[in-house]
């Protein structure tokens, strides 16, 4: 950059020198002196250019703008229009360092992502601690984290606390408070504390790693904007240049007195003035930018096909457990069957009374004896659910209790515990088995309990809506999405009460996972073709319907390794509200990407008439070319700006 920028400054001194000259001639050797100068100024400012043209040529790449720039100033120089001919060539540079130092500026957002590869990791060889490269370490190892120290790589807690600093992952600057059993993501700052971790993950599968190769790939996947842009550079210039030529030999063989000098300086102005750089640099410019913002709002894109499907849509599907709610589901209410296992000498009670009411003492034992079971029953599921029940009864589970333990998809599990046959699980699972169970209406989730296949009861578990949730869906509204939908596996009543908390237009409740797949497919067929439809999960349970969406969005995508691989669009944080973030950074990209399109081929198009009709000169040429792609690579620059939208 520092020698582009001298070389511009010498030339452009050595041209206003030649130019002094030129207008005090008084001899010929002065007029000989100035053109050598004008000659200097060229090569020094061009010359780069002229071999880059050179080099094309000869590979077969004929018309780019190093060929259109070369071929319009050596034209200039041969009519004798030296001044223009370097000034053509100087500005060119001009417009080539502003693109320059905005790719370097819209590169940084990312350069500074890119700042999360962790240089080494401390681990004990023998009882010294020493620091080796992260490929070198295995799952299993364990390693040291310092204070002040990024986290090389995904592991969990086994000695000390501390406070992380996640805004490279997140975009977020509250630190994250970890302890023993903690589990930490590579890319992480420890801020206070030494932390002995065990890695869970080697780097190439680590959080960071993934991240990386996210973004570095991101600008491969080109949008719709961008690939008519390349595919009309292609036909553009070769068409152009074929004008050019005719509009250089023809009129003079045609018109009456025309001159060849003159429709030589004419199809050489529209030679500069044909030059694509606007538009090629431009396009791709704006959705790297609005790339690059989005990473540093810890929204991540894969693509600027992505970021183009994101600004079209117009309809939002969400998942609801872990996306619109915690997904923190707790244990609300024990209702106990009286039929079936429950009786005085199932649970451990001597004597019942006689008039058969129970005691609140009972009542409460024949609770803690359901919750017992279904804990247990659930100890190997890691389901939000069976987690929930297990922190509820709060006590310690003994395996040895259990037995032939499965896990049945969108029902529940079924466990043989102190050899009885538990099942927990939704009324789906009831029916399966032909269990009689009540017909509640409760706004949760339910987790009927039966024992050697008697009812035995049911368990109440809520979710809450995350604090979050309410504005996003109102800034979606905001960003123009005119539907929003949810689908969820939950019953009927929980799903209402969420979508009415929430204003949803729609909800579908009691589905399995392939038929979220089917829902999703039926939204989408009763849809126009020009709209777009996002759906928003949690990566993991959601993959299949992430993939089939026009965009998918994965939330808190964190250690998620089902969310980086199967959406397309990765919200780093918990925050709903993100998503509108990530729709107004794409709509902001894509209308910039459309100003500068229209900006230059206006301007074009009017130059190029005005040109072949001789109404311009090549300074005028210089504008259309030079000063609109100036402008447009400036605009571009906006789309980094995401702070406010």
């Amino acid at each position: 950059m520092r020698k582009r920028i001298w070389r511009i400054v010498i030339a452009a001194f050595i041209w206003a020198a030649a130019e002094l000259m030129k207008s005090n001639i008084s001899s010929d050797y002065m007029e000989w002196a100035s053109a050598a100068l004008f000659l200097a100024s060229y090569l020094i400012a061009g010359g780069d250019i002229l071999m880059k043209a050179a080099r094309n040529i000869v590979r077969g790449n004929i018309f780019d703008e190093n060929f259109l720039m070369s071929i319009a100033t050596i034209g200039a120089f041969l009519i004798g229009e030296y001044p223009e001919g370097v000034a053509v060539m100087l500005f060119y540079q001009v417009g080539e360092l502003f693109q320059d130092y905005a790719v370097d500026t819209s590169r940084k957002s990312i350069a500074e992502l890119m700042d999360i590869r962790p240089d080494y990791v401390n681990i004990y060889k023998g009882n010294e601690l020493v620091q080796t490269d992260p490929d070198e370490v295995k799952a299993g190892d364990t390693i040291v984290i310092k204070a002040g120290e990024r986290v090389p790589l995904d592991g969990k807690v086994l000695e000390g606390s501390s406070l992380l600093d996640t805004s490279a992952l997140t975009g977020e600057p509250v630190p994250r408070e970890v302890r023993e059993g903690s589990e930490v993501l590579s890319g992480c700052i420890n801020l206070t504390g030494v932390l002995t971790v065990e890695v869970t993950r080697e780097y190439e599968e680590s959080t960071v790693s993934r991240i990386l190769d996210l973004v570095e790939n991101a600008t491969n996947k080109k949008s719709r904007s961008e690939r008519f842009i390349t595919r009309f550079a292609r036909y553009y210039t070769p068409v152009v240049v074929a004008i050019a030529v005719l509009l250089a030999i023809v009129p003079p063989l045609l018109i009456k007195d025309a001159n060849f000098s003159d429709w030589i300086y004419r199809s050489l102005a529209f030679l500069v003035v044909s030059c694509p750089c606007a538009l090629v640099i431009s396009v791709p410019l704006s959705f790297f930018g609005g790339i690059g913002g989005a990473s540093s709002r810890g929204i991540l894109v894969k693509g600027g096909n992505y970021l183009e499907a994101l600004a079209r849509t117009d309809r939002i599907v969400f998942d609801k457990t872990g996306t619109l709610t915690k997904g923190v589901f707790r244990v609300q209410e024990i209702r106990p069957s009286d039929a079936g296992f429950l009786t005085e000498a199932a649970i451990g009670l001597d004597n019942a009374n006689a008039d058969g009411k129970k005691t609140e003492n009972e009542i409460e034992t024949r609770k803690q004896k359901l919750l017992e079971l279904a804990a247990h029953a659930e100890h190997y599921s890691n389901h939000p659910i069976s987690l929930s029940l297990k922190e509820a009864y709060g006590k310690e589970i003994n395996p040895g209790r259990i037995s032939d333990a499965e896990e049945i998809s969108g029902h529940g599990v079924r466990a043989v515990v102190d050899g009885k046959e538990i099942l927990v699980g939704n009324k789906r699972l009831m029916k399966k088995y032909n269990i009689f169970h009540y017909q509640e209406a409760e706004a949760g989730t339910i987790a009927h309990i039966a024992v050697d296949r008697q009812y035995a009861g049911y368990i109440l578990i809520a979710d809450e809506i995350k604090e979050d949730a309410r504005k996003a869906i109102r800034e979606l509204k905001e960003a123009g999405i005119r539907q929003t939908y949810m689908l969820t596996g939950d019953n009927e009543e929980a799903a209402m009460k969420t979508a009415g908390d929430l204003q949803l237009d729609h909800a579908y409740a009691n589905l399995l996972p392939g038929d979220k797949v089917s829902k999703l497919e039926e939204i989408l067929k009763n849809s126009s073709p020009k709209s777009k439809l996002a759906f928003a999960g949690d990566g993991i349970n959601d993959a299949p319907v992430l993939a089939r969406a026009d965009v998918g969005i994965a939330m808190g995508g964190l250690g998620s390794d089902a969310a980086i691989e199967a959406a397309d669009v990765v919200i780093m944080t918990d925050e709903p509200s993100k998503i509108a973030t990530a729709i107004r950074i794409a709509k902001k990209t894509l209308r910039i990407a459309w100003q500068n399109i229209n900006m230059a081929v206006i301007i074009k198009i009017a130059v190029l008439i005005f040109s072949a009709l001789g109404l311009t000169t090549l300074w005028a040429a210089i504008f259309a070319d030079v000063g609109v792609t100036i402008i447009a690579v400036l605009n571009s620059l906006r789309a980094l700006n995401v702070k406010t939208l």
